[in-house]
């Protein structure tokens, strides 16, 4: 799938810029050409013999040298490739990219290019989850750029938590994903999944019984069609798909942030699980056992996330909703859609006897302004499949 694509790599300055060595390696192992752009923070990590060993390549360092200039000037080198690949993306080079600095050549490169730009990033927890780091993100999502991770682990610096980079596999998944060829090449759809968990005190949660397993499935479908997948996860008990961002998430209120920010996108698949209400006076430690009975907890209403897409200013062209019901479940979904103004629902029966909430199968019907249409109970993979490709007939 990568045969002659040309990769214009720019590697950032961070622990993780180690792994843009195995990264080079395995893009041309899949027939790609790398040209890697090195900052001067990445030399701190990687040296430009190794890089330019594994790429085969020139590595380009300074926006002033002459030479550099004469063989191949940075705009034509910013230009020259099928993708901009930046791995690591650090915080500092989000930030610079989200203002629209051209100060060294690698962000020159990213200002003066007309090619799609993907980004890694990777940083210290605290640094991810800074208000100024999440604003550039969804500056730079707004602004059409692909991001892949970062993911949960611990990291070099001791702490535990979002911002590790993503795996070398799930970076070439995306890449990949890129270049596919399928009716959804280019197209950029939301989906969330999963449960919420709506905290009481910090050890016990209000959750359902959802596994993430049908927006997993429908994720890694939409990717096979070439879709670029935004895929908001709360704590699933599966795994997330190989070549999708994903963005993970506790709480209602956290998913509600996470799919706004994610937008815009051609669609949205609105497959979570999601709490309706959330405890309002949730405890900041653990509720104790005592002799003045059972603690009142008082609930509040959680935002209407398949409402907010489906009234946002940037709409998507189509926003599909799901509906879990347990009796008339058609006349109970068909209102949900007249009420949250989508245009399709996903409805299905999750009564205890079906065995679907949880299960490896799904029997649903789709609600459109056809009509209801009933599917046969199949695999989740299976369901998925049908309705990427319903999704990609409604986008052609």
């Amino acid at each position: 799938m990568l045969t002659d694509r040309h990769i214009l790599l720019v590697i950032g300055g961070g622990i993780a810029a180690f792994k843009s060595l195995d990264l080079i390696r395995r893009l041309r192992e899949r027939g790609a050409r790398v040209t890697p752009v090195l900052t001067r923070a990445g030399e701190e990590f990687v040296t430009p013999l190794s890089v330019s060993a594994l790429a085969a390549s020139k590595v380009y360092r300074d926006l002033f040298d002459l030479t550099d200039e004469a063989e191949m000037g940075h705009i034509e080198l910013s230009r020259a490739a099928d993708l901009v690949l930046v791995c690591p993306a650090t915080a500092n080079l989000m930030g610079r990219m989200a203002a629209g600095l051209a100060d060294d050549l690698a962000t020159t490169l990213l200002m003066a290019t007309d090619t799609p730009v993907m980004i890694v990033p990777a940083m210290n927890v605290r640094m991810w989850q800074h208000a100024a780091t999440q604003r550039n993100l969804a500056t730079l999502r707004a602004d059409g750029i692909a991001v892949v991770g970062p993911v949960e682990g611990p990291m070099a610096c001791g702490e535990f938590g979002p911002g590790r980079l993503a795996e070398v596999a799930d970076i070439l998944a995306a890449v990949e994903a890129h270049f596919a060829d399928g009716p959804l090449a280019g197209r950029h759809v939301l989906v969330t999944s999963g449960p919420t968990h709506e905290p009481i005190d910090p050890v016990r949660y209000i959750a359902n019984r959802s596994s993430g397993a049908q927006g997993t499935a429908i994720a890694a479908a939409l990717r096979d069609l070439g879709a670029r997948v935004s895929f908001v996860t709360g704590p699933a008990s599966v795994a997330p798909p190989e070549g999708v961002e994903v963005i993970r998430v506790e709480t209602a209120r956290q998913m509600h942030e996470a799919a706004m920010a994610a937008l815009p996108a051609d669609a949205a698949v609105m497959a979570a699980a999601v709490a309706d209400w959330h405890v309002a006076n949730a405890a900041d430690r653990k509720v104790k056992k005592t002799r003045d009975g059972t603690p009142a907890l008082d609930f509040a209403e959680n935002p209407d996330i398949l409402h907010a897409i489906s009234h946002a200013e940037a709409r998507p062209r189509l926003v599909v909703g799901f509906a879990a019901e347990t009796d008339d479940v058609t006349a109970h979904a068909t209102a949900k859609r007249d009420r949250k103004g989508c245009d399709w629902i996903v409805a299905n029966d999750v009564s205890p006897a079906t065995g679907i909430m949880g299960g490896a199968e799904n029997a649903v019907t789709l609600i459109t302004d056809a009509g209801a249409e009933d599917w046969p109970r199949l695999s989740k993979a299976e369901t998925a499949r049908r309705l990427a490709a319903r999704i990609a007939e409604a986008l052609a």
